[in-house]
């Protein structure tokens, strides 16, 4: 038998390095030799229990023929040498398996024991394999935690002097939850490692200023890396006073970053080069890859090939560089023109030309960068492994996103939700059109705030990154201008805040201020207030806890200096948001009183914009953010399938994207589809309507009529065979001669129409409406992307247009309906769409009276959807 190809993967270990993990194979018996011959004495015997210095040949041809069902057996391959393996043999006639996991020496510790479990059991599941049984000496502690750390609920007990040790592999919400924990731990270490390098070598190093090679070398050596940088020229003796080597593997010393700036045809020597030389990661800023053609393609494919096997990661092709600030490691690894200063804001652009723009816009508004990824052709790490790092690092509190499209959008939806839990992700997606209700859905599900411009992005980055995010929507406005306050006041109203009336005796307080009897918020102190009587205006405002925010609007004054003291003096004191629309602040938006040459703003000082109306625009998204964080996210419901018997269905039906109606395949997740016979004639119906039981509904089979009551497309409480006939002719007659329907009358309840369909740019949608002809009219659906816990699908049932017509129905039924087809589309990604038209929520449960199917064409491989990552993350599927 042979194995499916997502058997076959590249992974990301504990310390962040990588392997390839495959099926052992005949070809792999001196890989195995060579590897047992590098195992230490101690190894051997946990593993045998007994001193086997070398394979005898039966065993090594037992080892290495394997049927990929019964016996099964995973290695883990890094620069072509065998590092581990993992095996299973199933006891004859059983759903137990024995396993064993042997790991070389120099590489225990990396993770390598867990992941090799957890994609063993993964196989075993597909295979019918339901018990893992392993036998470990008692000394072999760290083979016992190995086992421990898998995430598997584990039974032990003694036995003739060793432990045994049992455990079901089927996936389990812990064993999910131990492996996600396990990916984010790895993917934001092997991030870490290529950003925070002891060693650096930029091969392609220049002496010609302008090209890549030179001012990357020159931006590492000018920005202070706090660590050696070698360049790699072979044409030339030294670049900027620094002795070059001719080749990355004449480096004396061990090289953690390589960043190559060569022309694409030389890039792959260059990566074997640096696999050779055991480099840590890699940066390339190199072009002609995807921007190529089908010859750039495959050229990109063996350098990703080169990475792998050398066990690093990479960013780019076409990438502009790195930046990290942290003084400890001061890495500028970029061509782009420009400075960054220290701050708390990481960025990932899919963007290489962006990143100029990007230091450009940060200085201007003296916001500070923690850490900045250009990614390029995005080959490798991508702005998920980003969010992983970025989740963890406590240099960061806002993370900023352009995105040009997704590589596994619902592996986005859940870092990015749990990152957002804790740290505000602002997002700049590219390319709206057709598509962007999905990413609209995305973003909400995850918490991610969307903005439409480049300023938009950075205005609303400063006042998440200076000032606390606003309690709730009320606002408070104070300012030196009734122009500039009222159109605050309307952009405010526009995007959700509320411009609230403050309470008597503070008005009368603020009166008293400004010498005026108008109703204060705004307020008004006119052009020619002190400092001390905007500062008295502002304090009185903040104090009152009447208000969740403040705007404070200044024109252009004499004493301009004192007026923007006594708005920072206000925010400094951090009990609530202070913005400033501070007209005349050296021309530009930025941070009020951050002179140039200084450290970035930081928490306290005061996001000044240069109108009113962006002032109330990055209000509102923060207050849209906090209400977002404050909200319980739930929990995604486990609930009771048949996963094994619906993939061995979906053989079985048609791959052509033609419509099926597959009560079998949505019996396996729970979903009973109502009675339903098609027949083709009056004598058929009769016998059918006997069969489900009188009375039953003759309806029309094409989708566009079998709902259409109105049309006489669909015949209710047909009770009697003379009656059936009847109907039978008229509609016949009505609508043209066709096979028709027969069901058992349904109970009554609300029609809703439930769509799962796979979105090419954000994968899996739920969608629900109301159902009926003017539904289908009038009523846009709500759509929500995966994962979806029991609070959003409450929240989905509840927001519907129309939903107050499910009051007193069984909501919870429904919900449960589309968790069902939310596993569905987790489990099965050939599936393309499942329509359940309609779905009839009664006062206790639901019916389901029509659904229809869709699989993927033969030609689409289910490893490309969205929702799988690519092979090489295969660890991340389980």
């Amino acid at each position: 038998m042979t194995y499916p190809s997502h058997w076959e993967a590249d992974v990301v270990l504990a310390d962040g390095g990588t392997v390839h993990l495959r099926p052992i194979s005949p070809d792999d018996a001196d890989r195995l030799r060579a590897m047992h011959s590098r195992l230490s004495p101690d190894t051997v015997y946990m593993r045998f229990f007994s001193m086997v210095r070398t394979l005898p040949a039966r065993e090594v041809e037992r080892f290495t023929h394997v049927d990929h069902d019964d016996r099964v057996a995973f290695i883990a391959l890094l620069r072509d040498e065998m590092v581990a393996v993992a095996r299973y043999d199933r006891s004859p006639g059983t759903a137990d398996a024995e396993v064993a996991v042997v790991v070389e020496d120099a590489h225990q510790g990396r993770g390598l024991g867990p992941l090799l479990l957890e994609h063993l059991a993964a196989a075993g599941e597909e295979r019918g394999i339901e018990r893992f049984v392993a036998n470990v000496l008692p000394a072999n502690r760290r083979m016992l935690e190995v086992f421990r750390s898998a995430g598997f609920e584990i039974e032990r007990k003694l036995a003739d002097g060793y432990v045994e040790l049992f455990y079901p592999i089927q996936r389990t919400a812990a064993s999910l939850s131990v492996s996600r924990a396990r990916e984010h731990r790895a993917e934001a270490r092997s991030v870490g490692r290529l950003l925070a390098p002891q060693a650096i070598a930029v091969v392609g190093a220049s002496r010609e200023p302008g090209t890549a090679g030179h001012d990357v070398f020159r931006s590492l050596l000018a920005h202070g890396f706090d660590g050696p940088v070698y360049p790699v020229n072979p044409a030339a003796p030294h670049v900027l006073g620094v002795r070059t080597y001719g080749d990355v593997r004449d480096v004396p010393d061990d090289v953690d970053l390589a960043v190559i700036a060569l022309p694409a045809a030389q890039v792959l020597g260059a990566v074997e080069a640096c696999a050779q030389k055991h480099v840590g990661g890699l940066v390339i800023v190199s072009g002609g890859f995807g921007d190529a053609g089908d010859k750039g393609r495959a050229r990109l494919a063996q350098v990703v090939k080169a990475a792998r096997d050398g066990g690093m990661r990479l960013i780019g092709p076409n990438a502009m560089g790195v930046v990290n600030t942290d003084p400890a490691v001061s890495l500028h690894a970029t061509f782009a023109v420009g400075s960054a200063r220290p701050g708390r804001v990481g960025m990932f652009s899919q963007s290489g030309a962006l990143a100029g723009t990007v230091l450009a816009a940060m200085e201007q508004r003296r916001l500070g960068l923690s850490t900045f990824v250009s990614i390029g052709d995005r080959a490798d790490v991508s702005g998920n492994d980003l969010l992983q790092y970025w989740q963890q690092d406590p240099r960061t509190d806002v993370v900023l996103l352009h995105l040009q499209g997704f590589g596994n959008p619902r592996k986005f939806a859940r870092i990015a939700r749990d990152v957002s839990l804790a740290k505000p992700v602002v997002a700049l997606k590219s390319g709206r059109g057709a598509g962007d209700v999905a990413v609209d859905a995305l973003f909400r599900s995850a918490g991610v705030i969307r903005v439409d411009t480049l300023a938009q992005l950075f205005e609303t980055a400063q006042l998440l990154a200076l000032q606390p995010l606003p309690a709730g929507r009320r606002v408070g406005i104070v300012g030196t201008s009734s122009a500039l306050a009222a159109l605050a006041v309307d952009s405010c109203r526009s995007v959700g805040l509320d411009v609230v009336e403050l309470s008597a005796p503070l008005q009368e307080e603020l009166q008293a201020l400004t010498g005026t009897t108008e109703t204060a918020n705004p307020v008004d102190l006119g052009p020619l207030a002190s400092a001390e009587q905007l500062a008295t205006a502002l304090r009185l405002v903040a104090s009152s806890y009447e208000v969740d925010a403040l705007i404070a609007l200044v024109t252009l004054h004499s004493d301009q200096d004192a007026l923007g003291t006594a708005v920072r003096d206000l925010s400094a004191e951090g009990t609530l948001p202070v913005l400033a629309s501070f007209l005349g602040h050296d021309g530009v938006p930025g941070a009020l009183g951050i002179p140039d040459g200084a450290e970035a703003a930081g928490r306290g000082s005061v996001p000044s914009y240069a109108s009113p109306e962006s002032a109330a625009m990055a209000l509102g998204r923060a207050a849209a953010y906090a209400e977002w964080r404050a909200t319980p996210q739930g929990e995604v419901p486990c609930v009771e399938v048949d996963a094994e018997r619906a993939r061995s269905l979906i053989g079985a039906l048609p791959h052509d994207g033609s419509w099926v109606e597959p009560a079998e395949l949505l019996g396996s997740y729970g979903l009973e589809q109502w009675p339903t016979v098609r027949v083709s004639s009056v004598e058929e119906a009769v016998l059918a309507a006997g069969q489900v039981g009188w009375p039953v509904a003759l309806k029309h089979p094409d989708d566009r009529w079998r709902n259409r009551v109105d049309m006489g497309a669909v015949r209710l409480s047909v009770g009697s065979a003379a009656e059936l006939a009847t109907e039978w002719a008229s509609v016949q007659r009505l609508l043209g001669p066709t096979d028709l329907l027969v069901q058992p009358m349904a109970p009554t309840g609300v029609s809703t129409v439930v769509r799962l369909a796979q979105d090419p740019a954000v994968g899996p949608l739920l969608s629900l409406r109301l159902g009926g002809v003017a539904a289908d009219l009038l009523a846009d659906p709500l759509t929500r992307t995966l994962p979806l816990t029991d609070l959003d699908a409450a929240d989905l049932v509840r927001s519907i247009r129309g939903a107050s017509l499910l009051e007193g129905h069984d909501t919870s039924a429904l919900e449960d309906v589309l968790h069902r087809l939310a596993r569905l589309a987790e489990d099965l990604p050939e599936v393309a769409e499942v329509l359940l038209d309609p779905v009839l929520v009664g006062t206790s449960g639901v019916t389901l009276l029509h659904a229809g199917v869709r699989l993927l064409p033969p030609e689409v491989d289910p490893e490309l959807l969205p929702r799988r990552v690519p092979a090489r993350y295969a660890s991340h599927l389980r």
